[in-house]
């Protein structure tokens, strides 16, 4: 027995001996690779978290801005509709909304909320998967700026260890501004500014406690809890904001009550009126291809135009009066007739109003700048003008006759142009041909000139689209733009000098500096004295012509109509010495708008719509005369210089070089009394 006690105890010292060695040796081998694995775990997890020091620069995604040229919005480009807002902006209630809505210990914790998290934790594993976050305003921040928003425990960890650095290396006020700058608040609105105006049209400056309420209750689901799709959601959701304002004691009981008894005005969730569409997109094309989609749609530039928004606004309104006016004439399908206007001020090229067609959303084809249409007879005074610069003047005469010209197109192999009424009137002078629109006296006039000298004196003037170089040129058959007819006719309006049309008047990024800023370009192209010769007559097309329909206007006007021979394509483009405004109608189809929607008929009504709101209140003007020009008196008829003052005569302007005979009492010095 004693030896078997004494091989007992013998073996109770070696289990002390061995356990010994395990908390010596083994114990703190397992503990090193514990914390090894540890270490390693954290750098796994962290080796790809992003750097947080650009936090301190926040540049997030924001929205480009389109001015008109009196600074008012006229449009937004963007990924992310966001506005930034200082917190010092902010009525004090909208943060506190946020925090105590989202995280009333934000001022607290360290980007972590312990309780909230063990309270999570324990309801997920309770739950088998996850039904409840934790997320601090930090954690938030973290992973709108760094993380996916998969439901992962993986992200968890890693967003928790970003909110823990975010905190030591932001203030509070820090975290809080971008998270009311970044945060997703439903419907394309990212930010409290952006979401402010989009729910209540203000700025997030203006918003009232039940407002503030109630945008601090849509980042747990914006959807769900949108005003605007589900409002007693959203109301029991504000409710329940205001509770916590005022446990948390943000505000009294009393404001709390009185909160949730007030009324919310909700913006009408309607698309926004594109007033100004294609103008629009003639901008953002031309700020895409120049400086990158990145820049355009991030970088919050600030895009000053030339764009009168009250004129666009009246120039939509005008297209669609008369096109619908001609629809009813012509028993056409509604909607198919489409128009273009474009309004340019013909002294600097500023572009005051575009309208690119009937409706932006079924087709977003720039009628005015994209869209080549026969002009003619609205290329008739490039022709005149022309003639005027190699010596003719308004009283050269052109019989109005048939004439016949070989042409292997046809089946006859003629050609035989007429004019409009198939009419001929015999001997007539330019201002009869002008004003009336004769085919044949133009036809005439380009042969006495050379189409080659016509067709460069267009190019001169702004034409740059392909011209046919045949006798056809006169009758207006190769195609142009509106853009480059107004131009053209602008050269007229403006003395002689050409100007680029433009559009923007400065580009400005998020920092103030400024990316490009317009300078007029007008170059002296023509002499002023033909310039004026040619504008003194085509003021006679609206007094007495084909543009009669415009005289209603009350104040001096020049301009031109311009039908093509099988109605496909009606024009006016009609000026003041100020600005010049071209309108065009026609199907897309090309097809025939009926026998009488000539020019005068179809576009003329369209551009006094326009002309009439647009001139209202402005002064009226006379074009001015240059020096060197004379006016003597003629017979309208015959260009023939009288005396006197019989029925039918009128003064005629000339240059002063070439004046028909002696200068008598048949030249007025006082060149004011033709226009009183």
């Amino acid at each position: 027995m004693p030896l078997r006690r004494k091989e007992k105890g013998a073996r109770g010292i070696k289990r002390k001996s061995s356990r010994h060695i395990f908390f010596a040796l083994v114990l703190p081998v397992l503990a090193f690779c514990l914390v090894a694995a540890g270490a390693a775990a954290y750098y796994l997890l962290t080796m790809d978290l992003p750097g947080i020091d650009a936090l301190k620069d926040y540049r997030p995604s924001i929205a480009s801005r389109v001015y008109d040229d009196n600074n008012e919005l006229i449009d937004e480009f963007f990924l992310e509709d966001r506005k930034i807002v200082k917190l010092a902006d902010l009525p004090k209630i909208l943060p506190a909304a946020f925090i105590a809505a989202e995280d009333s210990r934000f001022y607290q914790h360290t980007g972590l909320d312990i309780q909230s998290i063990l309270r999570a934790v324990f309801k997920n594993v309770e739950a088998g998967h996850i039904v409840q976050g934790a997320s601090t305003i930090t954690q938030q921040v973290a992973k709108m700026m760094y993380l996916s928003p998969e439901k992962k425990y993986i992200r968890k960890i890693k967003e928790a260890i970003l909110a823990y650095k975010i905190d030591k290396y932001l203030t509070k006020d820090e975290i809080l501004y971008l998270y009311l700058n970044q945060i997703y608040l439903g419907h394309g609105t990212y930010g409290v500014e952006s979401a402010a105006l989009g729910y209540f049209g203000k700025n997030a400056s203006a918003l009232t406690l039940p407002e503030a309420a109630l945008l601090a209750g849509l980042p747990k689901a914006p959807t769900t809890y949108s005003p605007f799709l589900h409002f007693e959601k959203a109301k029991q959701r504000q409710i329940y904001v205001l509770t916590r304002m005022m446990e948390e004691g943000f505000i009294s009981e009393a404001e709390m009550k009185r909160a949730v008894a007030t009324p919310l005005h909700l913006r009408p969730m309607k698309p926004k009126d594109k007033i100004a569409a294609y103008f629009v997109e003639h901008v953002r094309r031309y700020v895409q291809e120049k400086y990158g989609a990145d820049v355009l749609y991030k970088e919050g530039l600030a895009i000053y135009t030339t764009l009168n928004l009250s004129a666009q606004k009246e120039a939509r309104d005008a297209v669609e009066r008369g096109l619908t006016e001609l629809e009813a004439r012509g028993k056409h399908s509604a909607g198919l007739a489409q128009g273009a206007l474009y309004s340019m001020d013909a002294k600097t090229g500023a572009i005051r109003a575009m309208v690119g067609g009937r409706n932006f959303s079924k087709s977003e084809f720039n009628r005015a700048t994209q869209s080549r249409r026969q002009p003619g007879s609205a290329f008739k005074p490039i022709i005149y003008t022309a003639a005027f610069d190699k010596g003719m003047n308004p009283t050269t005469r052109f019989v109005d006759s048939p004439i016949v010209f070989p042409d292997v197109s046809r089946p006859d192999g003629l050609w035989k142009p007429k004019n409009f009424d198939e009419k001929f009137l015999g001997p007539v002078t330019m201002r009869t041909g002008l004003v009336q629109s004769r085919n044949i006296v133009t036809i005439k006039i380009l042969q006495e000139i050379g189409v080659d000298y016509a067709a460069s004196y267009a190019l001169n003037m702004g034409i740059t689209s392909p011209i046919s170089r045949n006798l056809s040129l006169a009758l207006g058959t190769s195609g142009v733009t509106l853009q480059e007819l107004v131009r053209a006719y602008g050269v007229l309006a403006n003395g002689g000098k050409k100007v680029t049309p433009y559009f923007i008047k400065k580009i400005v990024d998020r920092t103030g500096n400024v990316f490009e800023e317009a300078k007029i370009q007008s170059e002296q192209v023509i002499d002023p004295r033909i310039a004026f010769m040619a504008t003194y007559v085509m003021q006679d097309v609206v007094e007495s012509g084909t543009g009669r329909r415009v005289k209603s206007i009350g104040r001096p006007i020049a301009g031109k109509t311009g039908t093509t021979n099988d109605v496909r394509d009606a024009w006016f483009i009609g000026f003041t010495p100020s600005v010049i405004t071209g309108v065009w109608v026609g199907f897309d189809q090309e097809v025939s708008l009926g026998n009488q929607e000539v020019g005068g008929r179809a576009a003329a009504p369209i551009w006094l719509y326009f002309m009439e709101k647009f001139l209202q209140n402005t002064p009226v003007e006379t074009f001015p005369i240059p020096e060197g020009i004379a006016f003597v008196k003629v017979d309208q008829k015959t260009g023939a210089r009288v005396k006197g003052t019989d029925k039918g005569t009128i003064y005629e302007c000339f240059l002063e070089s070439a004046q028909p005979g002696e200068k008598t009492d048949d030249i007025t010095e006082d060149k004011e009394e033709l226009f009183r």
